[in-house]
């Protein structure tokens, strides 16, 4: 393992794709820095994903722009492993001074001086600037809402690997974006009962009119809408890539036999309770599907593009009978279920960086990445600066952005005013 330096300008704290992509930029522009990660580069794509997973955008957009997939089609929705070993082969490719293994333990500012104080399980690093290059899954989130003492299989999605893996019986699944409708699906395949829990939801296409969803998602403009106001409730969204990649249909897994229920919002006696909210979020969902392709519509018209017609895509079919007669009140037992799957999302963990630079949610201040706190940058995280920053191709252009302000403050430091200038 290369040691440490004592000394760098900038500590990039992630080897992920905010990490690998800020580095580009920073070496680009010839700025010294190390980009320190616990695990291997991609780790978590590598051990806190489930074995089918693949990526939600299709492998000619989900990328860097100066690499390609070179083993998938460039329709195709490359599995994890494979984006795993893309960033790994990227930081190859723009040497980046990755050190794994490393684990940051504490970051806090110099005192009287410029910098900060890093330390590390391989030592200590002083850096004029930090980026906090970690990611947005960094703590994951289950509600306290079903008691060990149920006697239940509880996992968060992050923990789930395959069917195999839960005990023989129903499955719970709660949330039903990307990660709790495929891990439901896959269960219903498996062979598995299956109940997923469906809460408010935006139901995209996964494409329309011969084109996939990401690419009208460009050149409608959604990529470039701007960072909504930080009190904007977060919308989960229902798309895959599984499958060769289907626009997530709900009466289709019930149709296939799965049960769909309302949000889950309270637990007593061995059964689980349901909100009365199922139709109207599936009918939302709907509504956001049905107008995504309107707003297609009028966008193939305006510009004349002899796009395939798709009224397949608009064909919603009846609801099921768990949809209008809903459960509202689950018993456990009678039902068979042994575990639940939590696909609720995670909190954002920056309790190794104690700095000023945090609002009293412990969400981090920032505009477009430049913290509150001179000198600390944020990377990766939903909403950066618009609707793709946290994605892999989003990430990358914003890493330019945070890279040019790096650049702009090492030129202010290095100033010296002629006055100041030995004859």
């Amino acid at each position: 393992m290369t040691k440490l330096p004592d000394q760098t300008d900038t500590v990039v704290v992630g080897a992920g794709q905010a990490g690998i992509a800020v580095s580009e930029h920073l070496g680009a522009a010839g700025v010294p820095h190390v980009v320190l990660e616990r695990g291997r580069i991609a780790e978590s794509w590598r051990s806190r994903r489930w074995d089918s997973l693949v990526a939600n955008g299709p492998a000619w957009h989900d990328r860097f722009p100066n690499k390609t997939f070179a083993s998938c089609d460039p329709d195709a929705f490359p599995g994890k492993e494979s984006v795993a070993d893309y960033l790994a082969d990227y930081a190859d490719q723009v040497s980046a001074p990755v050190h794994c293994g490393v684990d940051v333990h504490r970051v806090t500012r110099n005192d009287a001086e410029r910098g900060f104080r890093v330390e590390t399980s391989q030592g200590v690093i002083n850096a004029t600037r930090i980026v906090a290059a970690t990611g947005p899954f960094q703590r994951p989130v289950v509600p306290p809402l079903v008691p060990d003492a149920a006697g239940l299989t509880q996992l968060h999605s992050a923990d789930y690997r395959n069917p195999e893996q839960l005990p023989p019986g129903a499955v719970v699944v709660v949330g039903a974006g990307a990660s709790g409708s495929q891990i439901a699906e896959e269960l219903l395949a498996s062979g598995r009962r299956v109940f997923l829990c469906i809460g408010p939801h935006q139901r995209p296409p996964r494409a329309y009119r011969g084109r996939d969803y990401c690419w009208w998602l460009g050149v409608l403009g959604k990529w470039e809408v701007v960072t909504p106001d930080p009190k904007t409730a977060h919308v989960t969204i229902a798309v895959s890539g599984a499958n060769g990649g289907r626009t997530v249909d709900f009466r289709r897994f019930a149709n296939d036999g799965m049960t769909l229920l309302g949000r889950a919002v309270g637990f007593e006696d061995g059964k689980l309770h349901l909100a009365d909210d199922l139709a109207y979020n599936i009918a939302e969902g709907d509504a956001y599907l049905l107008a995504t392709l309107d707003e297609a519509d009028r966008y193939a018209e305006r510009n004349g593009l002899d796009l395939p017609p798709d009224p397949e895509a608009r064909q919603l079919g009846a609801d099921p009978e768990c949809v209008r007669n809903p459960i509202r009140t689950l018993d456990i037992a009678g039902e068979n279920v042994s575990a639940i799957v939590w696909a609720t999302g995670y909190a954002l963990d920056f309790s190794w960086l104690e700095v000023d630079t945090f609002n009293d949610d412990g969400k981090p201040d920032h505009r477009r990445g430049i913290a509150r706190e001179p000198g600390i940058y944020f990377l990766g995280l939903p909403w950066l600066s618009r609707r793709g920053s946290s994605f892999l191709w989003g990430v990358w252009h914003d890493a330019r952005f945070i890279a040019d302000q790096i650049v702009i403050q090492r030129n202010y430091e290095a100033y010296e005013h002629p006055s100041q200038i030995a004859s």
